[in-house]
């Protein structure tokens, strides 16, 4: 970062419902990315379009309300209006969105590279009267009764470093290799259930598979066992359906000490790959 432009860092907000996913597509699709850079672009009265890294692009009718990203200003620019940006912002921005916080980054930041971890939040309710309309827009109704013990013994199972290819919508040169350091299951005393879901990162569809993997355990339909069998085969299973998106939430991102934060940054360029499998006994 030279020092005539300065990198912000923005703590975001906003509900997935009418929007076509973060990240900016073709034109008359509605996005977080696209409303958030054309806000700026106003606000700031500039003639190009400041573009924003994120620290997680979400899917068409996912929720945040942790999301982070960042965006390069000229120094002369953010002197000059940084101070007054969240306001003018407010002003601008649909309701649907807001940015709650901006704040100037501490050197080698980047909202994408530099995280260690994202934590996600999946609700859905078994009641039989389905969801109760006020939270119909961020919990899913499943209409069979769903075991929280199996749930979470199922959950047991997937954690740690694995590859998730099964539950991952592939995309040509990703990898996906993940370390899940955190997967768990509360019932709300509204009787919602609450699913916690924290990894490094995360591929396309990774919650959303892993949680419908399970409510098919909650149900009965399979086994606590079944979805870590899923996960050591490799391969996607036509079992495991990805359930709707309206009911997640990116809940929080999570980054390392100022100091750590280039190291961070190399560390999650590399492609990963998984240890070899020690030999089998009595193997040569």
């Amino acid at each position: 970062m030279t020092n005539d432009v300065v990198r912000v860092r923005l703590d975001l907000a906003y509900d997935g419902r009418d929007f076509s996913g973060w990240a900016r597509q073709r034109e008359g699709q509605r996005t977080v990315q696209g409303e958030i850079e054309d806000a700026f672009r106003v606000v700031l009265r500039r003639e190009e379009t400041p573009e924003l890294t994120v620290a997680g692009r979400t899917d068409a009718g996912v929720h945040a309300r942790g999301q982070v990203a960042h965006v390069d200003l000229p120094a002369e620019v953010w002197a000059e209006q940084g101070h007054r940006l969240l306001r003018r912002l407010a002003g601008r921005l649909p309701m649907d969105v807001r940015v709650r916080r901006v704040s100037e980054a501490p050197a080698h930041f980047d909202a994408r590279f530099s995280a260690v971890w994202r934590r996600y939040a999946y609700r859905v309710t078994d009641h039989p009267g389905g969801v109760d309309p006020l939270l119909r827009g961020h919990v899913l109704w499943h209409n069979w009764p769903l075991d929280l013990d199996a749930m979470n013994e199922a959950a047991r199972g997937l954690l740690g470093e694995h590859d998730f290819a099964a539950y991952c919508k592939k995309r040509e040169g990703a990898t996906t290799i993940r370390t899940l350091q955190r997967l768990e299951w509360a019932r709300r005393p509204d009787g919602v259930l609450e699913a916690t879901v924290q990894a490094d990162a995360f591929c396309h569809n990774m919650v959303r598979a892993l949680v419908g993997a399970m409510l098919f355990v909650g149900d009965g339909h399979r086994t606590p066992e079944w979805p870590a069998t899923v996960l050591a085969a490799g391969v996607r299973d036509s079992a495991v359906h990805v359930v709707r998106p309206h009911g997640l939430t990116l809940e929080e991102v999570a980054y390392p000490s100022d100091e750590e934060l280039e190291a961070r940054n190399l560390a999650s360029r590399n492609k990963r790959t998984l240890p070899p499998l020690p030999p089998s006994p009595g193997c040569c």
